[in-house]
């Protein structure tokens, strides 16, 4: 049986919604666009949406408008996709990481607020900043300007607790949930939680528009200078020759948002689906001894699956596990390597193995296995079959 890692939920109405744009002069910028930013208002509630060619330039352009630049420092987390980091990298900013919850894998609040209220315990072994180089001491070398919290793998980060942080420090918070579009906190919709959201749309993701993004906020001055930034710097009143701010070409086009606008009219549909076979899942694997199946918190009202990462023993080798399963036919992938241990983190700030050992641990023992809303119960089966049988040999 040949099970692929992943594979987008697309019908017939997202192919023709492609054609129909392709049949029409305007290929960027145009309804679809808008239409598919007003779907993401429509859901979540937020005055603005803005669509954008991918979820790490959306994080850039989040990073932009909170006035976060060289040498400012950004609590976030280790455990997460490279983007989260990079989008403050990009602006010389520096990430302050933080441990993580040992259960969902999301950023741990407690150590939020320690963080804000001793940073310099918290900052990387080595750093460049322009007060650095000004002779100041690294405790004064940056300001603590933002919070980053990642809804890891769907589900929701402690909002509350980190938004009290926030409010404590007048920090902006840039909720990342790039993994977690239509998921719930305490029946409220990821992306809405902090100051910022931002949603991704590779072709794993919930909904997918190929490549895409989407930011939703409802702090005005913020909306309309990201939708300059990603239209090149163009302001209102601009021609298009004229650029009022130093921008970018973040623009997604009318074919991706075209899809993106069908899919979004059945994400419930779509959503259902994936919890469908995260439940054959469950059922399946709950039992299977030395294995770990995923963490639902009581606060998160609706889990939004993005993949599903279950998670071994610490007697099972996780690699040699993973190459068992690959040479049977079942197709899986380490979730997530550390940021702080890849390698340009590693040489640019000194981080080490042991510096935050949640994040190092469950980077040793998780494991994507094949997961998308259109898999078959008997592909969940063989699947399960499968790891069984592995993990008995273990």
């Amino acid at each position: 049986m040949k099970i692929p890692m992943s594979s987008p939920d697309l019908n017939d109405a997202d192919r023709q919604a492609v054609i129909n744009v392709i049949n029409t002069p305007i290929l960027s910028m145009g309804k679809y666009t808008a239409d598919f930013e007003k779907s993401f208002c429509d859901l979540t509630g937020a005055k603005h949406a803005i669509a954008v060619n991918s979820g790490t330039a959306g994080l850039h352009l989040c990073v932009r408008a909170a006035g976060i630049g060289a040498g400012d420092l950004v609590i976030t987390t280790p455990f997460s996709f490279v983007a989260s980091s990079n989008a403050l990298l990009f602006e010389n900013a520096i990430p302050v990481f933080v441990d993580i919850d040992p259960k969902t894998g999301n950023i741990n609040p407690e150590l939020v607020a320690d963080a804000a209220k001793n940073i310099e315990k918290y900052l990387p072994r080595r750093f460049d900043s322009p007060a650095l180089r000004a002779g100041a001491s690294v405790a004064q070398s940056g300001k603590l300007k933002a919070l980053l919290p990642v809804d890891v793998f769907g589900q929701p980060a402690d909002m509350d607790a980190i938004n009290a942080v926030a409010k404590e420090h007048g920090l902006t918070v840039i909720e990342d949930s790039c993994e977690a579009l239509g998921a719930t906190y305490k029946g409220k919709y990821a992306g809405t939680l902090g100051d910022f959201g931002v949603f991704a749309f590779y072709p794993n993701k919930q909904i997918t528009t190929g490549e895409g993004g989407v930011i939703i906020t409802s702090d005005d001055k913020a909306a309309h200078f990201m939708r300059a930034l990603r239209n090149q710097g163009r302001a209102p009143g601009d021609t298009w020759l004229q650029h009022t701010h130093l921008g970018y070409n973040y623009r997604i086009d009318e074919m991706s948002a075209a899809m993106g606008a069908s899919q979004m009219s059945r994400l419930d549909e779509i959503l259902s689906k994936r919890e469908q076979v995260a439940a054959w899942y469950e059922s399946r694997l709950a039992e299977v001894a030395g294995v770990e199946i995923p963490f639902i918190e009581s606060f998160t009202t609706r889990t939004s699956w993005f993949v599903y990462v279950i998670r071994f023993e610490k007697k099972i080798n996780r690699d040699e596990m993973a190459k068992k399963l690959e040479a049977r036919g079942i197709p899986v992938r380490p979730y997530f390597l550390p940021i702080h241990l890849q390698p340009y983190m590693v040489e640019r700030f000194g981080w080490r193995e042991g510096d935050f050992p949640v994040t190092e641990d469950l980077g040793r023992r998780g494991l994507a296995i094949p997961f998308s809303g259109v898999m078959t119960e008997e592909q969940v089966d063989y699947v399960c079959q499968i790891i069984r049988e592995e993990v008995m040999k273990a």
